[in-house]
């Protein structure tokens, strides 16, 4: 998934290497200890294959914690992201007490949008992160 030039091109870089997602996995697994949330591998149902990524996402140079989400280019267009996103709200609200998460979605990418706007988030503006432009959108839970 990480060296997919389709999902990588919004998600702000270039396709990693098997080393720069290692990389990435290893921040997104020390998170979970660091804060006590993060994100969650997501598998699908019938025999266990892995299909994305959805969670609370929270690096130190976000303004915010993110309701995060990223499938497979296969698994798109099958409502799998508005799913997994309505569960990990679910779980944020629950566990960790959050009354809002922002999704940073880059503006061309329209499927994330309508997850976004299907599940009742509101477009706040722009934000930089990490050099690249990114819509801010809200979820209040």
């Amino acid at each position: 998934m990480e060296a997919n030039p389709e999902v990588r091109r919004y998600r702000g870089n270039n396709p990693r290497t098997r080393n720069e997602a290692w990389a990435a996995m290893e921040t997104i697994l020390g998170q979970w200890a660091l804060r006590g949330y993060g994100v969650f591998a997501l598998e699908r149902a019938r025999d266990g294959a892995f299909i994305g990524s959805c969670g609370v996402l929270h690096p130190a140079d976000w303004p915010e914690a993110e309701l995060a989400y990223a499938l497979a280019q296969e698994h798109w267009g099958q409502g799998l992201a508005a799913e997994a996103v309505v569960a990990a709200r679910h779980w944020a609200v629950v566990s960790h007490g959050f009354s809002h998460l922002a999704s940073f979605i880059l503006p061309d990418n329209s499927r994330s949008i309508r997850v976004a706007q299907k599940l009742g988030a509101t477009r706040e503006g722009m934000v930089m992160l990490r050099g690249v432009e990114a819509e801010w959108w809200v979820h209040r839970l």
